[in-house]
């Protein structure tokens, strides 16, 4: 209390531009470096982890406020104030109304119930989805201990160093450090339209507005352009932001506004419009059909239509009884129409996609919205970027070619990736397409001698010097040493050439370290994704001579060079050397053709090239981008790899056995792509193969594609597995294409201009790592990870929530179907007063709705997924959960159920009773009930085990109980280990097992409130129905599986799918000769689904073939991936199961 009423009083005396804790002036009339000093961090190193840790002790998260959080009697009023718990509330106070006091008082204690069970599990769901909501909020980029990490914004402490790039928000109010074309969107704290440019060395008086703190960067502002580095001064409720924290947390009025003509006057109608609509939309609150998530809002539709039914199925009660008043006709009405009222159903589903999303978090995946957890399952096309997410992201600089000089190749040495001094060069003076680099492989001097980087110095009169040049200073990218270790911030591709530059002693810090600036940096044009091109104008201060250094994809730098370094000269910077020839388009050809060596081997590959400025008055960062990348002299190659994530292949052939394309979408150049999409299999190994007319459109250029007219796209016989040289616009064509062909696609984008395709897909993927905040507000999901492998399994973890959400809702409405038919086929039993006698009484009903079935629905939401489910293909969420088979499988099991249990009342009643129905036995016991007593105990149990039972059977929904691992070898105890396995739904099923004898057996409570007695032989007739009922229920699973069988073996016509090859079962339609190319519009193998319908786990065999790029680094980068068949047996093995054959 005292620390919060210190830091009230903080606040209360703070002044606009002051830190949290007061410096000796505000941060903008403050140099940088004496905020530094005030703070007491390093504008190098940042702070360490230490010192944070005391600081968000002493000053607090950086939050506005506290959060509204989770609202305890909100969930409350939540639980009561809707519309199942509404019509529980009806049937009590109908059954107060006629003094039927044991059923109402039953239905009062149910009601209860299941208002503390929902309150406290929802209450659990609640606080999960509001942890998660957490991970999904705006990140920031520190430096700490020297390393760039990247934290919740919430964890920013005054003194952290703050990186920010375009498409950040800024996470608090900095002081700049450094600032590059640096450009934020302040309108939300002063209302300015325009972006404003910021400038760190200008300095301003203390009462400067703060509109005009021009070295400032305030919290929550966006970054519309360039980069920065800056200290923060301000965090939570100290930072501008903060004063008008209030008014950006009022909420949304729920009143629909009045529309008025343009005079601003509206008429009677229009008010009485606006509150009908008003009324409306709280009705539909209530009811819960214009809230939560698609899936959500069709159940309580679906409820709305049940209780029609029950409305129905109650009016059929009082007819078949001539609309007799008495008090048991009427309970039994109420008994009939609260039989068809699923009142779980909801509850059930917010709790299981709560506990997906938390299980989502553990595979490193963050749910932004419950939408799309059933959205997930419905993927049928993966468009995926290749840089940190198939890739490691982890980029090193293999090779290099300087014409005149030859080709520089780097053997690493160590798993250092960022030491300069690790790793050995080889220098051959032949170009790349010169080298057998396949050979290289086993003679390592194939490609080369090695020699000291010094040693090649010497030897080179300007080029190499030039070419490092650029290398290390069209470069924003830092790597350092400290404490003996080296370490990087930055792009992953430009610390991969600063540590190349670096090798040769060229590092960027040491060429423009203060007290020995070589070379100063006069303006930066960072890189652009349209026109993939990178640019500096740095000053050489030896000389006073201002360079353009440009660095970028080899087709866009090409498009700017107009000289060829020909040869290692002495000035080759300037065109006017004599080593500097005019490009030619002999000069352009042998430059491609070096290129796509280095990227046939899977390289990523570069241009570097310069010019010297002759025109250097009025530089700056605004001038225009074009004067400046003109007449480029082309300076060299450099080849960068990016190694495959050993996940990357297996998750990409766990999609193709899901019946998932999986398309790459890079700015690399199209061999490079290519290369990497053949070692990860997005694309066959046997290209060979390809027909032609496939060959042509499975990769493609951002241009060829962009080129083709929407009509032209959709005549293309397949739509592209590898787009090169992916602008952001191509991204949205891509999504429109597949749209066009019925698809339902995810995309995954990190930079702003990601946001239209991150929109425009079904599913939107942003990278929690590399991704820009604007890219994850635009996204449904983020990848914590940023690895493909976590896309898969988040397609995973929605398809089993999706089929856990189809079990539990198909159990419920199975029950429903049975109790309501025993009820309406009950009519027909008349007692001697030509009354109805009902099968079951009331409370039987609502024992069985809310306390022997509630359970296991919840468990069956907690079950883990089936062993083929990525083995069948994605589910349509047209249809949804309500497919066919669901609706067939509904009205089977709930028609077996009520013809087994009214088997029993009628075995029961007339084989061994006599007929004897007795008279007012649906109110009191008497000797002339006892046989009606009996038989409904009889009915009683017999549902309450099917009920229970059927949870089990449910769990696969075609596969055995007794057989639910076909590769087991545990032929009779299988069973055991799989109900086991989850132990809610074990529990909760002995739970209602057991509950079941109290309520038979108890006195008092048997008679009078269940209606039944006690049972003895009658167990005899209970064990041989349950008996029956899995008879009947594994004979309809396995009539299922041979349909299912046969139609699949019709609809692909292949009858040795088992004995195909991966690649031919997946790629088969793009082969030549294939007799179903024309179905490969699909994007997928029909024999995906062949394998799926049949309901079997298929093993794998992965496909040894190498490519080149493998080999290549296979003495440097050696990784072991483990194949499909390893994690089945795994899994399997956990299950208690013997690995499958």
């Amino acid at each position: 209390m005292a620390k919060s009423k210190a830091k009230d009083a903080a606040q209360a005396a703070h002044v606009s531009g002051q830190s949290n804790q007061p410096m000796s002036r505000p941060a903008h009339a403050l140099t940088y470096e004496q905020v530094a000093a005030e703070l007491q961090t390093d504008v190098l190193s940042g702070l360490s982890a230490a010192e944070v840790k005391a600081r968000l002790e002493k000053f607090g998260p950086n939050t506005l406020g506290e959060d509204e959080g989770v609202k305890p009697l909100r969930v409350l009023l939540a639980q009561v104030a809707n519309a199942m718990t509404m019509v529980l509330i009806l049937a009590m106070a109908v059954s107060f109304g006629i003094k039927s006091w044991i059923e109402g008082g039953v239905v009062a204690a149910v009601i209860l119930l299941n208002v503390i069970v929902g309150f406290f599990q929802e209450y659990s769901a609640e606080k999960t989805m509001d942890s998660l909501r957490s991970l999904s909020s705006p990140t920031a980029c520190v430096v700490r201990d020297g390393e760039a990490i990247v934290v919740p914004s919430g964890e920013v402490v005054p003194g952290d160093l703050i990186e920010v790039k375009m498409g950040d928000t800024i996470p608090a109010d900095i002081r700049i450090i450094e600032a590059k074309n640096f450009e934020t969107d302040e309108a939300l704290l002063t209302g300015e339209s325009l972006p404003v440019r910021k400038r760190e060395h200008s300095l301003f008086d203390d009462n400067t507005g703060p509109g005009d703190r021009l070295n400032v960067a305030y919290s929550s502002s966006t970054v519309t352009k360039g980069r920065a580095r800056g200290i923060a001064f301000a965090t939570g409720t100290f930072t501008e932001i903060g004063a008008i924290a209030a008014a950006l947390r009022q909420k949304e009025s729920r009143v629909r506004p009045v529309k008025r003509n343009q005079r601003g006057k509206a008429g009677p109608h229009r008010y009485l419009e606006a509150y009908t609509l008003t009324l409306g939309d709280a009705i539909g609150r209530f009811l819960g059909v214009n809230v939560g998530t698609p899936l959500q809002r069709k159940l309580s539709k679906l409820a709305m239509l049940l209780f029609g039914v029950a409305v129905v199925c109650a009016i059929i009660v009082l007819s078949a009884n001539r609309w007799n008043t008495r008090q048991e006709v009427i309970i039994y009405a109420v008994a009939t129409g609260l039989s068809m009222i699923p009142a779980s159903l909801v509850v059930v589903l917010t709790i299981t996609m709560a506990a997906g999303t938390k299980r989502m978090v553990e595979r490193h995946v963050i749910v932004r919205n419950l939408k799309s957890l059933e959205a997930l399952g419905a993927v049928t096309d993966i468009c995926s970027d290749k840089t940190g997410t198939l890739t490691q992201g982890k980029m090193v600089a293999r090779g290099a070619w300087i014409p005149g000089l030859g080709t520089y190749t780097v053997d690493l040495t160590s798993n250092e990736p960022f030491n300069p001094t690790k790793g050995e060069i080889r220098y051959d003076t032949r170009q790349p397409c010169e080298i057998d680099f396949r050979r290289a492989v086993s003679e390592k001097d194939a490609a080369g001698l090695i020699t000291p980087a010094a040693d090649l110095l010497k030897a080179s009169q300007s080029s190499l010097q030039n070419f490092l040049n650029v290398a290390a200073l069209a470069n924003v990218s830092t790597v350092f040493q400290k404490e003996g270790q080296w370490h990087a911030r930055g792009d992953p591709t430009e610390i991969a050439i600063q540590v190349f530059a670096s090798r040769f002693g060229n590092n960027r810090l040491d060429l423009m370290k203060e007290g020995n600036v070589q070379w100063e940096e006069v303006a930066e044009f960072p890189f652009d994704s349209d026109i993939k091109r990178m640019s500096v104008i740095v000053k050489h201060n030896a000389s006073g001579d201002h360079f353009a250094f440009t660095k970028g994809a080899v087709e866009r730098v090409l498009k700017v060079c107009t000289h060829f370094c020909a040869a290692d000269g002495t000035s080759s910077s300037s065109s006017a050397s004599p080593s500097v020839i005019p490009m030619t388009e002999d000069r352009r050809m042998q430059i491609i053709t070096n290129m796509e060596t280095f990227a046939g081997l899977g390289l990523r590959v570069l241009a570097l090239a310069s010019r010297k400025m002759v025109d250097t008055v009025d530089i700056s960062e605004d001038t225009d981008r074009n004067e400046v990348e003109r007449d480029l002299t082309f300076l060299g190659l450099i080849g960068l790899y990016d190694p495959p994530r050993p996940e990357s292949a297996p998750a990409v052939r766990e999609c193709h056995e899901a019946g998932i394309a999986v398309h790459m979408l890079t700015g690399d150049h199209p061999e490079t792509a290519k290369a990497i999409a053949i070692e990860v299999g997005i694309l066959p190994k046997q290209m060979d193969r390809v027909s032609a007319d496939v060959a042509s459109s499975i990769v493609m250029t951002a241009t060829e594609f962009d080129a083709l007219s929407d009509e032209q796209i959709d005549q293309l016989p397949v739509l592209p597995l590898v787009i090169a040289r992916c602008a952001p616009s191509t991204k949205v064509r891509m999504i429109d294409a597949l749209h066009r062909r019925g698809k339902f696609c995810a995309m995954t984008g990190d930079g702003v201009n990601d946001s239209p395709s991150l929109r425009r897909a079904d599913v939107g993927i942003a990278m929690g790592q590399a991704g820009s905040d604007v890219a994850k507000d635009a996204s449904d999901i983020v990848l914590a990870d940023d690895n493909f492998a976590s896309i898969v399994a988040a397609i995973e973890e929605g398809r089993r929530i999706f089929d856990n959400i189809q079990k539990f809702i198909l159990h419920v409405l199975a029950e429903n179907i049975a109790q309501a038919c025993v009820l309406l086929v009950g009519l027909a039993f008349k007692d001697s007063s030509s009354l109805s006698v009902f099968p079951l009484a009331p409370v039987e009903i609502v024992w069985i709705i809310m306390v022997t079935s509630g359970m296991p629905d919840m468990g069956l939401g907690f079950e883990r997924a089936v062993p083929d489910i990525m083995r069948r293909p994605p589910q349509s969420l047209k249809t949804g959960v309500f497919t066919a088979e669901f609706l067939v499988d509904m009205v089977v099991y709930g028609i077996w159920i009520s013809v087994l249990c009214l088997a029993a009342f009628v075995l029961r009643v007339y084989a061994w009773g006599g007929g004897e129905l007795g008279e007012r036995c649906n109110e009191t016991f008497s000797e002339s009930c006892e046989t009606v007593f009996r038989a409904r105990a009889t009915t009683f149990a017999c549902l309450t085990w099917f009920a229970l039972f059927l949870a089990w059977e449910l769990v696969d929904m075609r596969r055995s109980f007794f057989r639910m691992q076909p590769g087991s070898k545990k032929y009779f105890t299988q069973w055991f280990y799989d109900v086991w396995r989850n132990q809610f739904l074990f529990w909760a099923i002995i739970g209602g097992f057991f509950t079941l004898f109290p309520t038979l057996y108890i006195p008092v409570i048997n008679h009078a409130v269940f209606k039944h007695t006690g049972i003895t032989w009658e167990w005899g007739i209970v064990f041989i129905a349950a008996g029956l009922f899995f008879a009947g229920v594994e004979a309809w699973k396995w009539a299922k599986r041979i349909y299912f069988r046969r139609q699949a073996r019709k609809k692909s016509g292949l009858r040795n799918w088992k004995d195909m090859d991966l690649e031919e079962r997946v790629f088969g339609d793009y082969f030549a000769g294939s007799s179903s190319s024309s179905s490969s519009n699909d994007n997928s193998s029909g024999s995906n689904t062949a394998s799926d319908n049949e309901g079997q786990t298929r093993p794998l065999t992965p496909a040894s073939t190498r490519t080149i790029s493998q080999a290549v680094t296979q003495s440097v980068m050696a990784t072991q991936t483990r194949t499909l068949t390893e994690t089945e047996k795994e899994a399997s093995n956990q299950a208690g199961a013997s690995p499958r054959d």
